[in-house]
């Protein structure tokens, strides 16, 4: 019976599954977005864990290839101030990481994040599956974003609708490096969101690169 139960209840959730549809951009505004990471091409894994149930709640990958994004499938971290279209966030400077992670961690959740160096080819691949997957579905952040490690070489990664067990997959593989994030602010999220500026961004940028703190192929 709770066999039953549960694939009815599955089907019912499927039945009334929306895609959550990003604010319009045009490629103009794309391109103007994009941002280059020098740091070493590397996936992170970002797993949103309820701290009551100890349950995973949404599953995300950021990609550091020839520019830097997350794939934030059926996300809520949406805003004008936000370039994203299907369901790929672009312009993911360390300012706006930063903002990602905080807005995901709060009193009812940690952010689990799981970073993984990958050669320059296996991050453009990700970059690209990341870009070609279209709108997700809510429920299926963990399966599309399984669906695409499950494509790169090395990960031996299957394909999982549960965010811990793509958390678990993940983070065997040995040059996984996890840490976990807590905050214990406001229950309103979006409130970072709120915040966020992306000109002062650009400016704090700036000035980090006129003290020679950022190496030049830092770029915005």
């Amino acid at each position: 019976m709770r066999k039953w139960f549960l694939i009815l209840a599955a089907a019912s959730l499927a039945a009334g599954c929306a895609v959550k549809h990003d604010p319009p951009v045009t490629d103009e505004q794309i391109a103007n977005a994009v941002y280059r990471h020098n740091g070493p091409n590397e996936l992170t894994l970002f797993t949103m864990i309820n701290n009551q149930n100890g349950s995973g709640a949404h599953t995300s990958l950021m990609i550091n290839a020839s520019q830097r994004v997350i794939f934030d499938p059926a996300g809520s971290f949406r805003d004008p101030k936000i370039v994203a279209r299907n369901d790929v966030v672009y312009g993911v400077t360390p300012y706006l990481e930063d903002v990602y992670t905080r807005f995901h961690a709060r009193q009812t959740y940690h952010v689990v994040i799981q970073r993984m160096p990958v050669s320059p080819e296996v991050a453009e691949l990700a970059l690209r599956l990341a870009q070609s997957k279209g709108e997700v579905v809510d429920g299926r952040c963990a399966a599309s974003t399984s669906e695409i490690l499950a494509q790169l070489p090395g990960l031996n990664v299957v394909p999982s609708i549960s965010p811990k067990k793509v958390m678990a997959q993940f983070g065997q593989v040995p040059t996984v490096s996890t840490r976990s994030l807590y905050e214990y602010d406001d229950e309103d999220r979006f409130s970072a969101l709120r915040d966020y500026d992306p000109d002062a961004a650009k400016a704090s940028f700036k000035r980090m690169q006129d003290r020679k703190q950022v190496k030049a192929p830092y770029t915005y």
